[in-house]
């Protein structure tokens, strides 16, 4: 089954621009409650994943900057220690299984790298089940 039917669209998604600070990083996790956001460059194309463990790093590796500082710092300058991998939209949902054992979230990008929306990996889960549930009738 094409992903694009499980597909929340970029409009929907909460996602980051790497120029963002970590300041902002922090809150936009913190208010939604979430533990990654994908990053979004100015011309539209995924960049990668951003979690709150790289953020825990890059602050470990800063204390002796100052608070003030730490925050000011971009999100380009904090390592992606997993690199999410993104899936074109003519992917099948097949193809997402894998991914989504070590990924919230999969980004889905159009032919040319742009962020266009998330597959998340609860629908990747409801998916499987109702295909298990589907099979078992037959």
């Amino acid at each position: 089954m094409n992903i694009a039917f499980y597909l929340l669209p970029k409009e929907q998604v909460k996602y980051l621009n790497p120029e963002s600070t970590i300041r902002q990083a922090l809150e936009k996790l913190s208010y939604h409650k979430y533990t990654s956001v994908p990053l979004v460059a100015e011309n539209g194309k995924y960049v990668g994943t951003l979690t709150e463990g790289d953020l825990l790093w890059r602050l470990k590796d800063a204390l002796d900057i100052g608070y003030t500082e730490v925050m000011k710092m971009k999100l380009n300058d904090v390592p992606q220690r997993v690199n999410n991998i993104s899936v074109s939209i003519n992917s099948n949902m097949e193809d997402l299984i894998t991914l989504s054992t070590d990924q919230n979230f999969i980004p889905v990008t159009d032919d040319e790298g742009h962020f266009i929306g998330i597959i998340r990996r609860r629908d990747i889960i409801k998916y499987c089940a109702n295909t298990i549930w589907n099979n078992k009738e037959l």
